[in-house]
């Protein structure tokens, strides 16, 4: 079922639930991927995708269709990812660092962890990232995302997040090449 589809069956109440349904069921993966990047642990990808579910439901009949439904859908799970980062510092009253190293350490943490292994030094340097280059190497490397698309979840310009980007590839290069 495309989008146009969906949104039509979700404003109509006896196919409401339904629609919904369709909804989680085609952007769940994708969604669930783009904030465990951003979270790491499973458990508060779990968490963090839930709210974003419930805030779609509750914001689907205001959707306008000025983007992509696709899109829409990555600003929130974005916004929710940097909500739930910003409460888990503040709980924690450390800086957003001692996070990101908690979550390097929840990394190293796993069992078939490799430091050895490319795939693993990678997601430790994502790690090292600043959020927002973070996020931005996120969306464009793991999920393709046209700079375009992401200006629209970003809310920022082509040309800072083309700079964000190429800043951590940079970051990203020298900490393999010197891990």
């Amino acid at each position: 079922m495309d989008d146009a589809e969906l949104l039509i069956q979700f404003r109509e109440p006896a196919t409401r639930e339904k629609a919904y349904t369709a909804l989680i069921r085609k952007y769940q993966e994708r969604l669930y991927w783009h904030i465990r990047r951003m979270v790491v642990d499973h458990d508060d990808s779990n968490d963090v995708l839930q709210n974003v579910f419930i805030r779609v439901w509750n914001g689907l009949d205001n959707f306008r269709a000025d983007a992509k439904l696709y899109t829409w859908l990555y600003r929130i799970a974005t916004n929710e990812c940097l909500t739930f980062l910003e409460q888990k510092k503040k709980k924690a009253a450390v800086s957003l660092s001692d996070v990101e190293e908690g979550l390097s350490n929840q990394i190293k943490a796993d069992k078939d962890f490799d430091a050895n292994k490319i795939e693993w030094k990678l997601q430790l340097a994502i790690q090292q990232l600043p959020e927002k280059q973070r996020l931005v190497f996120t969306l464009r490397y793991y999920d393709e995302m046209p700079y375009e698309e992401m200006s629209k979840v970003l809310d920022t310009s082509e040309g800072a997040l083309k700079a964000s980007y190429h800043h951590a590839v940079k970051k990203i290069e020298d900490f393999i090449l010197n891990h």
